[in-house]
C-alpha cells in the first residue's frame, strides 16, 4: 500500500497511466460490486475499486454488496448478475487476472482461438468455480484467467478467485494444502497449473473425443516432435524455417519451465521467469506454420516399417505420423518414494515451494534435498513459514557456497545432513510429521511439522520410451553428437537425454540442432 496525498491509494501514478491505457479498450460499460467489512483489507480493496473506476467513464463502481465472502468484489455488466468476482486484492501476479477480467467482461474480444470460444459458448450446464490463489503462485494466474474466460462466454458458468493467505481459516477448514486449488460447485475439482482446454476437457465430455478424432486424420509429417519445452520449441522454430511440414505434440507446451522461478542466467535475458519465458516460446513457435496439438500425451513409439513413417501413439487413442521423430519430453520432480508421500501430496507434500509456502505461514515445514533447488527453497521458505528443516542424504550439502551462506544466517532454519527420508507421517488428511534415518547412527527420528518440500532432482520422461530405443541406466535417452538415438529417423533433445547439464540454454541449443540433423536425414533420404 502507498499513500497518496494522506489518503490510501494502490496504484502508483505509471501504473494508473497504463492502466487507463488499457481501460479505452472497454467497448460496453462494466460495474464493480464492492462487498466489504470493517477489516483493513476491505479498505484496501475498495480504494483499489475506486482507482479503477476514476481511470474510465465505462466502468462503475457500486457499494453494499452481498456476496458471502468479505471482503470481496464482482466485475460484471450493470443490470445483470456477476459472474466473476474476486475474494481478495488480486495484486502480484493476479493484478493482470483483473484487468483481464475487466477487459473481456467490457466487451475486448480475447486472444484464443475461434473454435475454442465456440466450444466454450457450447457447454450446458450449471458451474460454479472457486480457484484458492496466493499472490506468489506463478501457476495460479492461468487457471484464474481461464475460468474468468469461461464465465464471460458463457452464463451458465461463474468464477470466484479466492486468496488463500487472506481467508486463512477458510483454507484450513478446507484443507487447502496447495495452489491452485479448484472447486466445482463445492466439490474438489483439480489442484495445480491446468490450461483452458484441460478445463474444457475436463467438463465437456464430449471434447477429448473430438480431438482425438482430429489429431488422428491428419497427415504425416516431415518433422513430429514430441515436448514442447524449451528443446521441442528450438526444434519447431528450426524445422519450420526450413519449410518443412512440422509439428508439436504435447502434454503442457512449456514442459518443467512452467515450474521455474526467478531465471537469471538465460543469456542477453538479464532476469525472466518460468511462465514468461515459456509463453515467449509458444508465441515464437506460432509465429510459423506449426500444428500444436497440447494436452496430448505420448504412450508408445512406433519405428518406421516398410513405409518410413514412424507412428507415435497417444494416450486419447490418437496416432501421429512422421518421417522424422524428434523426442523432447523433458523431465519431472523426482518423488522420494517413500510411505506416505503420494498419500498426502497435496495434503501437506508439496513441490513448490514459491506456489504453495504461503499456506504454510508460522508452520513448521521441512525440505528435502541441500542442492540449490533445496537451498533456494528453504530460504525462500523461510521468510514465511515458522520454521525450516532441511534434510541432505549426503555428509555436507551440494548447493554454490553463496546459497549456504545465506541459508546459515537465517534463524529459523535448521540443517540435518546425512540423513535419509524414509516416511511421511499424517493423521489421515494432512501431513503432521517426517521420520528419518541418521546415516552416520543408523538411529531413526521422528520430527512435527505440517509440510515437506521436495526438491531433490529430475526424472526423464522417457517411461514410455523403455524397450524402444537405447536409454541409459538413469533411463536417459542416448544420443550422439548429432542427437541421432538408436533409431534411424528418430532424434532427442533437452533433459530427456544423456546430454549433461540441465539447463535451458542447453536444451535450446540441442533442439536446434535436433531439427538440423532431422532435416539432413530428410534430404539424405530416398524419395518415395
Amino acid at each position: 500500500m502507498q499513500l497518496v496525498n494522506g489518503e490510501r491509494a494502490v496504484l502508483d501514478a505509471n501504473i494508473k497511466t497504463q492502466l487507463k491505457t488499457y481501460l479505452e479498450k472497454i467497448q460496453q460499460p462494466i460495474e464493480l460490486v464492492a462487498s466489504l467489512d470493517n477489516s483493513d483489507r476491505a479498505q484496501d480493496m475498495l480504494a483499489l475499486l475506486q482507482d479503477i473506476a476514476a481511470l474510465s467513464d465505462k466502468v462503475g463502481l457500486r457499494q453494499g454488496g452481498d456476496a458471502a465472502r468479505k471482503p470481496s468484489f464482482s466485475v460484471g455488466r450493470p443490470g445483470e448478475t456477476a459472474r466473476i468476482s474476486f475474494a481478495g486484492i488480486p495484486m502480484g501476479h493476479e493484478f493482470t487476472s483483473l484487468i483481464l477480467a475487466l477487459l473481456q467482461t467490457g466487451g475486448h474480444p480475447p486472444k484464443t482461438e475461434a473454435s475454442v470460444l465456440n466450444e466454450i459458448r457450447a457447454i450446458s450446464g450449471k458451474f460454479h468455480f472457486e480457484t484458492f490463489i496466493s499472490l506468489s503462485c506463478h501457476n495460479c494466474p492461468d487457471v484464474v484467467q481461464a475460468l474468468n474466460l469461461m464465465s464471460v462466454l458463457n452464463p451458465g458458468i461463474s468464477h470466484q478467485m479466492v486468496d488463500g493467505a487472506l481467508y486463512q481459516d477458510e483454507v484450513t477448514e478446507r484443507q487447502i494444502m496447495g495452489v491452485p486449488t479448484v472447486l466445482l460447485n463445492g466439490e474438489h475439482f483439480g489442484q495445480g497449473r491446468m490450461t483452458l482446454e484441460e478445463i474444457i476437457a475436463r467438463i465437456d465430455g464430449g471434447a477429448a473425443q473430438r480431438e482425438a478424432d482430429k489429431i488422428a486424420a491428419r497427415e504425416p509429417f516431415d518433422v513430429l516432435i514430441v515436448g514442447g519445452g524449451p528443446a521441442g520449441a528450438a526444434a519447431a522454430i528450426y524445422a519450420a524455417r526450413k519449410g518443412i511440414r512440422t509439428a508439436v505434440v504435447s502434454e503442457r507446451f512449456g514442459g518443467q519451465v512452467l515450474d521455474t522461478l526467478a531465471i537469471e542466467n538465460f543469456i542477453s535475458v538479464k532476469e525472466t521467469d518460468g511462465p514468461k519465458l515459456a509463453a515467449g516460446l509458444e508465441q515464437h513457435v506460432r509465429e510459423y506454420e506449426v500444428d500444436i496439438m497440447n494436452l496430448q500425451r505420448a504412450e508408445a513409439l512406433l519405428p518406421a516399417g516398410e513405409n518410413g513413417l514412424n507412428e507415435v501413439r497417444l494416450a486419447s487413442g490418437a496416432t501421429l505420423r512422421g518421417k522424422t521423430v524428434i523426442i523432447a519430453t523433458g523431465a519431472r520432480w523426482r518423488e522420494m518414494n517413500v510411505p506416505g508421500e503420494k498419500a498426502y501430496r497435496g495434503h501437506g507434500v508439496a513441490y513448490c515451494p514459491h506456489c504453495d509456502g504461503p499456506l504454510f505461514k508460522g508452520k513448521r515445514v521441512a525440505v528435502i534435498g541441500g542442492g540449490n533447488s533445496g537451498v533456494e527453497a528453504a530460504i525462500d521458505l523461510a521468510g514465511v513459514v515458522g520454521h525450516v528443516t532441511l534434510f541432505e542424504f549426503e555428509q555436507v550439502l551440494r548447493a554454490d557456497a553463496v546459497l549456504q551462506k545465506k541459508l546459515y544466517s537465517l534463524p529459523n532454519v535448521v540443517v540435518i545432513t546425512s540423513a535419509l527420508t524414509t516416511e511421511v507421517t499424517g493423521d489421515g488428511k494432512k501431513v503432521n510429521g517426517l521420520v528419518y534415518t541418521d546415516r552416520a547412527s543408523g538411529e531413526s527420528h521422528r520430527i512435527e511439522l505440517e509440510g515437506v518440500f521436495v526438491q531433490i532432482g529430475l526424472l526423464p520422461n522417457s517411461d514410455w520410451l523403455k524397450g524402444t530405443l537405447a536409454l541409459s541406466p538413469r533411463g536417459e535417452i542416448e544420443v550422439d553428437a548429432r542427437t541421432e538415438t538408436s533409431l534411424p529417423g528418430v532424434f532427442a533433445a533437452g533433459d530427456v537425454t544423456t546430454v549433461p547439464y540441465k539447463q535451458i540454454v542447453i536444451a535450446m541449443g540441442e533442439g536446434s540442432k535436433a531439427a538440423l540433423s532431422a532435416f539432413d536425414y530428410l534430404i539424405r533420404s530416398p524419395v518415395s
